[in-house]
């Protein structure tokens, strides 16, 4: 069976049980803390040097970290990945979108709001500020794509859309209003009514 190193509260940890739900393929949880370091540990780093969740234990043993690659290794041969040269490359422009332009603002934003003081330092403010800026140009972004697109890759529901869904849906708890991106609010409620959907926390 499959075993899943995560801590749930994440996004990127959330995109890969999110698809394995899809898939209906069942797998092992196994619940790190991220906040008290558990991902730090020389047993942890022995299997992702990084340090970082998730990690997924294939059957045979190895450990494959990232949430991107683990998405693409579990939709290989799957309705999840374009099976189009087109469709496959389109995916991985929105999957690149989202780990350089989109989740370093929108899930930054809401790790300071979710882990941080209230009362923030003026350096800490800024800093949240400017996530928020450059977070609000990636969904503007979107928006714009999803203007005339049901989906971001291949003309149907895939790994792009997964990978774009988990920070996006929780967006508001980084501070980010959602109220003007009626495109992306359509999209989110698509995603939502796909079979095998699941939510962020759910075990």
């Amino acid at each position: 069976m499959l075993r899943l190193y995560d801590y749930l509260p994440s996004g990127n940890g959330y995109k890969v049980r999110l698809l394995l739900s899809h898939l209906e393929i069942p797998f092992e949880l196994v619940e790190l803390d991220i906040v008290k370091g558990e991902t730090r540990t020389p047993e942890f780093l022995a299997k992702n040097p990084n340090g970082k969740i998730p990690v997924l234990e294939t059957e045979d043993g190895r450990y494959l970290p990232e949430s991107n690659a683990i998405l693409w290794y579990l939709a290989e041969g799957t309705p999840f990945l374009p099976a189009d040269r087109w469709g496959r490359a389109e995916a991985l422009r929105w999957m690149f979108f989202e780990q350089y332009s989109h989740e370093p603002y929108v899930a930054v934003a809401r790790f300071m709001l979710m882990h941080l003081d209230e009362e923030m330092p003026p350096e800490q403010a800024r800093l949240l500020a400017e996530k928020q800026e450059r977070g609000y140009a990636a969904l503007t972004v979107m928006e714009r794509h999803l203007a005339t697109q049901e989906w971001f890759a291949g003309g149907a529901y895939s790994i792009a859309d997964i990978a774009l869904y988990a920070y996006t849906h929780v967006a508001a708890e980084g501070g980010f209003d959602l109220t003007p991106f009626g495109a992306i609010r359509g999209w989110l409620a698509r995603v939502a009514t796909q079979p095998g959907h699941v939510a962020i926390t759910q075990r």
